[in-house]
C-alpha cells in the first residue's frame, strides 16, 4: 500500500485526482478508439521494418537511419498501447518504478526518434558539402554505430526520472499532466527536442539551397525537378511533426511555468499525446513510402505474405523480388554516372557543386 499511497498524495497535491474524469476510469469509447489507432501504428511500421530488415537491410546507408525511425516510431505506439491499457485505476496499482517505466518508455520513443532524424538530416548536408564521396560501407558501419550510440542516449534521458530526477520528495516541484516527474525534467526535454528540431530545419533549409543551386548551375530540368521534390519532402516532415508534436510541448510549457495547484486549465493529455502518436502512423508514408525501393520492399513483403497463405500463386511475388534484387539501384548507379559525365562537360569551377548535388539522386525522398 505504500507505493499506492505516494501515487495518489502526488495526483492529490496537484489536483489531477480531482480533475480525473468518469471516463477515464476505464478503457471507455475514446481510450479504445486510441488502442486501435496505437495497434494500427505498430501493424504500419512493423510492416515497413520487416520489409527493410527482408529486403534492403545490405543497401545504402540511409535505409539505416529509415529504420531507426520505425523501431522508434512502433516502440511510440507499442508505449502508448501500454499507457491506455494501464492507465484508470490501474494507475494507482503501480508501484513509482512501474509508473515512471510507463511514462518514460514515451520520452525514450520520442527521444530516438528525434535523434534519428538529426542523424538523417547531418548525414544527408554532409552528403553534400564533402568534396569525396565516403565509401558506402565504412559509412553505414559509421553510421549504424552512430545510430547506437543514439538510442543509449534516448534510453538514458527516457529513464533519468526512474532513476533519481523526479519529484518524490518535493511536491511543489511537481508536474500537474505528469505528477510524479520534476518539471525541470520536463522543461529541460521540451528545451532539448525543440532545439534539435530547430537543427534540423536548418540542415534541411542548408540542402535545399545547396541543390537550388546545383540546379541553376547545371541547367537542368531533372535537377529542377528533384530540387522542388525534395522541398515538398522537408514540407511535409517538418510539417507533420510540427503539428503533430507542438500542441504537446506548448501543453508542457505551461504546466512548467504554473503552479502546481492552480493549474485547473490543465487536465489531461489525452488529446495531445495523441495526436503526437499519430505522427508515428505518418512517418512510415513519409520517409519510407515515398521511397520506389521501400514501396517495392513492402509489396514483396506482403505479397509473399499472401502465397503463404494460399492468397496468391507462388510466382506473383517474383516480379517485385526482381525489382528489389537490384534494379533500381542499378538504374540510379546509371543515371548518377551519366549526369557526371554531363558535369564534366560543363565549367570547370561547377564541378564540384554539380558533383556532390548529383549524390542526391542516389537517395531516396525522405
Amino acid at each position: 500500500m505504500r507505493n499506492v499511497n505516494i501515487i495518489l498524495q502526488h495526483y492529490n497535491f496537484t489536483g489531477k485526482l480531482a480533475n480525473r474524469q468518469s471516463g477515464e476510469e476505464g478503457m471507455g469509447l475514446i481510450h479504445t478508439t486510441f488502442a486501435i489507432i496505437s495497434c494500427i501504428i505498430i501493424l504500419e511500421n512493423l510492416l515497413v521494418l520487416l520489409a527493410i530488415l527482408r529486403c534492403l537491410r545490405a543497401r545504402r546507408w540511409v535505409y539505416s537511419c529509415i529504420a531507426s525511425i520505425t523501431v522508434s516510431d512502433l516502440l511510440a505506439g507499442i508505449a502508448y498501447l501500454s499507457n491506455l491499457c494501464l492507465s484508470g485505476k490501474k494507475t494507482f496499482q503501480l508501484s513509482p518504478q512501474l509508473w515512471f517505466l510507463r511514462e518514460g518508455i514515451l520520452f525514450i520513443a520520442l527521444a530516438a526518434s528525434t535523434f534519428s532524424l538529426l542523424v538523417t538530416a547531418i548525414e544527408r548536408y554532409s552528403a553534400m558539402v564533402r568534396p569525396i564521396a565516403e565509401n558506402e560501407a565504412s559509412k553505414t558501419l559509421r553510421l549504424r554505430s552512430l545510430i547506437i550510440s543514439c538510442w543509449l542516449l534516448a534510453f538514458v534521458i527516457g529513464l533519468l526520472p526512474l532513476l533519481g530526477w523526479n519529484c518524490l520528495c518535493d511536491f511543489n516541484a511537481c508536474s500537474v499532466l505528469l505528477p510524479l516527474y520534476s518539471k525541470n525534467y520536463i522543461l529541460f526535454s521540451v528545451v532539448m527536442f525543440s532545439i534539435i528540431l530547430l537543427g534540423i530545419i536548418g540542415l534541411y533549409i542548408s540542402i535545399f539551397q545547396l541543390v537550388q543551386a546545383s540546379s541553376k548551375q547545371t541547367s537542368s530540368r531533372h535537377s529542377r525537378k528533384r530540387s522542388l521534390r525534395l522541398l515538398k519532402t522537408v514540407l511535409m516532415i517538418l510539417g507533420a511533426f510540427i503539428i503533430c508534436w507542438s500542441p504537446l510541448f506548448v501543453l508542457l510549457l505551461f504546466d512548467v511555468f504554473c503552479e502546481t495547484q492552480s493549474c485547473t486549465h490543465l487536465h489531461s493529455l489525452d488529446w495531445t499525446l495523441a495526436l503526437a502518436m499519430l505522427n508515428s502512423g505518418v512517418n512510415p508514408i513519409i520517409y519510407s513510402l515515398r521511397s520506389v525501393e521501400v514501396r517495392s520492399a513492402v509489396g514483396s513483403l506482403l505479397c509473399c505474405c499472401c502465397v503463404r497463405v494460399g492468397l496468391c500463386k507462388p510466382g506473383s511475388c517474383l516480379v517485385i523480388t526482381d525489382i528489389n534484387s537490384g534494379s533500381s539501384t542499378e538504374s540510379s548507379l546509371r543515371y548518377r554516372e551519366s549526369f557526371r559525365s554531363s558535369v564534366a562537360l560543363n565549367a570547370r569551377p561547377r564541378a564540384p557543386l554539380s558533383s556532390n548535388s548529383s549524390m542526391m539522386s542516389n537517395l531516396p525522398s525522405l
